[in-house]
């Protein structure tokens, strides 16, 4: 009776997994393999999954999602007794391009990179071509690869020169912690600052703070964002907000430092610093920005004096909370939704 050819391609030999007596197969598929990659581990598991379920190396490939000629390629590089040969292989060319370059073109480059340490190949090659040398850019960068592996070219060491700005250091705000907890009005206000230009050569700077629960704002317009104008916003909030606040987030502008943090602390309020280059977490104060502007800025008709938009700024961040329906809050306004939990306004 001819013996199956079932799983082996025509004009290939046999591979060395088929004809390994089964006794041996399990002797070495018990065989610890500590050192073997998971790229190794892997392949091994689809070699004896492929022998345990008939050798079919359509139905193995179709089952692990490789080609047919990757599971061939295995089959045949397996040895059972060798576990590392399912290890990849370097990829290394076997034969490598040999220098072409003289000792005085070596020497040419080394001295002009030395004269010029910071100069790339590109600007080397000027440089030698001035003298009566030309080379090519790719073989001034493959020199140059040359010395730095022997040693003959050493990078300078970089030294700090230019001045960096101070860091400051927040002696109260912090990072927002992972257990802190966003259930009630007043548990997360959002802190941020707006600029508006009335006039191409005239720039105000609104603090807006939203609480992220009941999305009620307060908003106040200044000429400058100053850490003393936001330690008087944390007055208005007291004043405005009809809930107390027990957390605010804010971003690392200079204006929420000095002052700012003093008068958090003394009212026993929690501050919450966002990382660098984060605004993505600042999500809701960040929409309510866009709507002031959307809705309020580029539309007023106030005249273009601090104290009218200042007039038309109360009235608009009352009919922001009391009127303007709220889609977050279904369809009520920040003030229905306190009322709802409890909260007057």
């Amino acid at each position: 009776m001819a013996k199956s050819t079932r799983g082996v391609r025509p004009g290939r030999k046999r591979p060395f997994l088929h004809t390994t007596p089964s006794s041996f197969q399990r002797l070495g598929r018990h065989q610890p393999a500590p050192d073997l990659s998971r790229d190794a581990r892997r392949r091994l598991a689809m070699l004896d999954w492929h022998r345990a379920h008939g050798g079919n190396v359509s139905r193995t490939a179709r089952h692990f999602g490789y080609s047919r000629p990757t599971v061939y390629r295995w089959l045949d590089r397996f040895d059972r007794a060798r576990l590392e040969t399912l290890e990849d292989r370097s990829s290394a060319p076997r034969r490598r391009r040999r220098p072409t370059w003289t000792l005085d073109q070596l020497a040419a480059v080394k001295a002009v990179r030395e004269t010029y340490p910071r100069w790339g190949k590109d600007k080397l090659v000027v440089l030698l071509r001035r003298t009566g040398l030309w080379l090519s850019i790719s073989m001034v960068g493959r020199i140059l690869a040359r010395l730095r592996r022997s040693g003959e070219l050493r990078e300078p060491v970089r030294r700090r020169m230019s001045v960096h700005q101070r860091r400051w250091l927040r002696p109260y705000a912090i990072r927002k912690p992972a257990d802190w907890t966003v259930e009630r009005p007043g548990d997360l206000v959002e802190l941020d600052t707006l600029d508006i230009r009335p006039l191409s050569t005239l720039v105000w700077k609104q603090f807006t703070a939203r609480d992220v629960v009941s999305r009620w704002d307060t908003v106040e317009l200044g000429r400058r964002a100053t850490a003393a104008a936001a330690a008087e916003v944390l007055d208005r909030l007291a004043e405005r907000m009809p809930f107390p606040v027990r957390a605010i987030s804010i971003d690392n502008g200079s204006e929420f430092m000095a002052e700012f943090e003093v008068a958090c602390q003394a009212r026993g309020i929690r501050l919450f610093v966002l990382p660098p280059r984060s605004p993505k977490l600042h999500g809701a104060v960040e929409r309510a920005n866009r709507t002031h502007t959307e809705e309020f800025y580029e539309v007023t008709t106030a005249e273009p004096t601090l104290e009218a938009f200042q007039v038309e700024l109360r009235t608009w961040e009352m009919v922001y909370n009391t009127i303007r329906p709220h889609q977050s809050l279904g369809q009520r306004t920040p003030a229905e939704y306190l009322a709802s939990v409890g909260i007057d306004v």
